[in-house]
């Protein structure tokens, strides 16, 4: 039996997804908690989803211990002053 219906099917692969987050990252899984932007599990799915997007986005290149390397002025040699 599939649904045929694609917004209900939206709400059930939600789910399933919702779900799946809860129990492996051993969070309390509530129906209700989803689509409640109050609750703090759905925070922690919502950031998590965001992190797999940056991460796909970023693709092989993704390192999340790299960091930009900014010039500080105040500590550059090469700027003499006087």
């Amino acid at each position: 039996m599939s649904i045929e219906n694609p917004l209900i099917r939206k709400v059930f692969d939600d789910l399933d997804k919702f779900r799946d987050f809860c129990r492996f990252e051993a969070k309390v899984f509530n129906e209700a908690d989803m689509y409640n932007h109050e609750a703090p599990v759905w925070i922690a799915y919502n950031k998590h989803q965001g992190w797999l997007r940056a991460k796909a986005r970023a693709g092989a290149n993704y390192d999340p211990n790299r960091r930009k390397r900014s010039t500080n002025q105040r500590f550059n040699n090469n700027n003499n002053q006087g």
